[in-house]
């Protein structure tokens, strides 16, 4: 029984923008993979203490007749078990920035910074402000930059840098090279403007999605730059971070920033794809009554 989603605006913007061809993300779809609720059925062979337990499922494929893009957005879900996380210590809120902590984590982990290493997170929405979190962890230095003044009043860094019109440039803000740029903006434009500060042999790890690589070559020849990739979760992933929030090491609380009832979900989606200032939102759908 579902209590709470939340619409990862990147994923899904692109989606509602028909920049994802794949069969079974034709319209009309059930997106969302970002869901948070109690167990109140089970399968036979399901062990029983599952009953009544919060948990995370990062979608699912249980629709008749339409496609399920990812299938989170419902009021109740029938899932494999092996597909749902339990949120035992987490507030159940919380679980839905579960995909986001995972994919980023991800990320790091093939990144694999060392401590001392100097890091340039690139954006400050909900995937670059969890990588900068992690990265902090494991004992980096960490630079983020936005444009966006209220997303980085939630960021937690070494430096918080605000770039635009009428402020100093990245380069005049940051002092020295950085050993690492990630990049979770998704903006080719914005990306090349941070290849002066890498140093000789660093790295740039692409935490966006991108339809073209669109990037100067000599500046990183240069450098001798190498590029990572990084697409979903690996295996364990999901729980590593849901044991990283449950203890307290991965606080994100703060990115919880704007909260709907599912019956103003056109509103939420409208907030959440437009409006610079939600850095997440959840939907709350307790009110929705059991089938």
């Amino acid at each position: 029984q579902t209590a709470y989603t939340s619409i990862s605006a990147g994923t899904e913007r692109m989606l509602l923008a028909g920049q994802m061809p794949h069969p079974m993300l034709k319209l009309p779809v059930i997106p969302g993979y970002e869901t948070v609720g109690r167990v109140v059925e089970l399968g036979a062979d399901v062990d029983p203490t599952w009953l009544n337990r919060w948990v995370y499922v990062g979608g699912a494929q249980c629709y008749d007749g339409i496609n399920a893009a990812w299938g989170g957005q419902s009021a109740q879900l029938s899932a494999d078990v092996n597909r749902v996380i339990p949120l035992d210590g987490v507030q159940p809120r919380h679980g839905v920035l579960l995909a986001l902590a995972a994919t980023a984590l991800h990320g790091i982990n093939l990144l694999d910074p060392q401590p001392g290493d100097r890091l340039l997170v690139l954006g400050q929405g909900p995937v670059g402000q969890l990588a900068a979190r992690l990265a902090r962890i494991r004992g980096a230095w960490v630079a983020v930059v936005d444009r966006n003044p209220n997303r980085l009043a939630h960021a937690e860094a070494d430096q918080i840098v605000q770039v635009g019109d009428g402020l100093p440039s990245l380069q005049e803000q940051i002092e020295g090279g950085v050993t690492a740029v990630i990049e979770a903006t998704g903006s080719m434009e914005a990306l090349a403007s941070t290849i002066p500060l890498l140093g000789l042999g660093g790295t740039i790890l692409l935490l966006g999605y991108y339809q073209t690589l669109n990037l100067p070559y000599m500046p990183l020849f240069l450098k001798e730059a190498r590029l990572l990739t990084a697409k979903e979760w690996a295996p364990g992933d999901l729980l590593h971070c849901r044991d990283l929030i449950a203890d307290g090491t991965l606080d994100v609380s703060a990115m919880l920033t704007h909260c709907l009832p599912i019956t103003e979900v056109a509103t939420a989606y409208d907030v959440a794809l437009n409006d610079a200032n939600c850095l997440k939102l959840v939907l709350d759908w307790q009110d929705v009554p059991s089938n």
